[in-house]
């Protein structure tokens, strides 16, 4: 599954008059993962999210689900997707499950077992039978992906779901989202401004700058933008453990911060970087790699603080 894909974006250029919105974008999102899309405010990306699910038209190229073009197959298309593009809209004076059988009735072959299901796997069993309008908004944010993924589809795609969320809430949903994505091998494809929380959540990331992809990634790539690494070494002379770097014709970029050293090179210079404190008397208690987090990362490739 993991070489499969899912949602192939080629080309995609969306314009509103004589502004581009959405440019030449070309992207592939892969089966069976959580994937993440960011981008400072106005980037595009509801944008990018309403011509996936077919509420904005495409103006150059196209958007592939399962092998089929939302441009000129939409039917086909849309019947792989789940979508919460803003709230999930519910019936507040009916209970959870009546919501779900509800709008079971407008899609086909939704069994009461696969109702039972999407209720288990979202977490609201014991709740399930309460009048949505006692849910938390958290509840409420499970009850509607439980009525997205009702039809099994392929791709579930969630616009700032986490919204609202108190840390519990955002935790469970991120929990949910991985199991389903685990469970039901559901490729989810969300945007949200908590890039912490992105960065807990996603396996891979896309990242958009006024209309325009800038970058895709692994989440866990430590290091793959830049090819370098940062290494803290903890060390008992930290000023002769300087000194002995320094000198040492080293292209590493060395600080001492306390009782460490901050090591930034690539990896062969990390190990070179050891040996020569060994060399030079230095006691080296442990070395640990440290890595950017995500948002170091976004705000270094888009210069910006503005993070939603």
């Amino acid at each position: 599954m993991a070489d499969k894909t899912v949602v192939q974006f080629r080309d995609v250029t969306k314009r509103i008059g004589s502004r581009t919105i959405i440019d030449n974008m070309t992207l592939d999102i892969p089966a069976g993962q959580v994937y993440g899309f960011l981008g400072p405010n106005g980037a595009g990306k509801t944008t990018t999210i309403r011509m996936m699910v077919g509420l904005s038209s495409i103006s150059a190229g196209d958007i592939w689900i399962e092998g089929k073009s939302i441009s000129k197959s939409f039917e086909q298309a849309v019947r792989h997707i789940g979508a919460i593009v803003e709230n999930p809209e519910m019936y507040k004076f009916m209970t959870g499950y009546q919501n779900l059988t509800y709008f079971a009735r407008m899609m086909p072959n939704i069994t009461r077992e696969r109702i039972d299901e999407v209720v288990r796997l979202v977490g609201l069993e014991r709740r399930i039978d309460d009048k949505v309008k006692t849910y938390s908004l958290g509840m409420r944010q499970r009850l509607g992906v439980a009525q997205a993924i009702m039809h099994r589809p392929s791709l579930l795609v969630l616009d700032e779901p986490t919204n609202g969320l108190d840390p519990a809430g955002i935790r469970e949903l991120r929990d949910y989202l991985r199991a389903l994505a685990r469970e039901e091998g559901t490729t989810v494809f969300v945007s949200s401004h908590m890039l912490s929380e992105m960065e807990l959540m996603c396996d891979r990331v896309a990242i958009i700058q006024n209309g325009r992809l800038i970058d895709e990634r692994s989440v866990h790539d430590a290091g793959r933008y830049s090819g370098i690494v940062q290494a803290e070494f903890e060390v008992d002379r930290p000023d002769a453990a300087l000194d002995a770097l320094s000198g040492s014709g080293t292209e590493a970029s060395v600080s001492a911060d306390g009782q460490r050293l901050i090591v930034e090179a690539d990896r062969e210079r990390i190990a070179e970087a050891n040996a020569q404190l060994v060399q030079a008397g230095i006691k080296v208690y442990g070395i640990r790699t440290l890595t950017k987090s995500l948002e170091d990362q976004f705000l270094e490739m888009t210069g910006s603080e503005q993070i939603v």
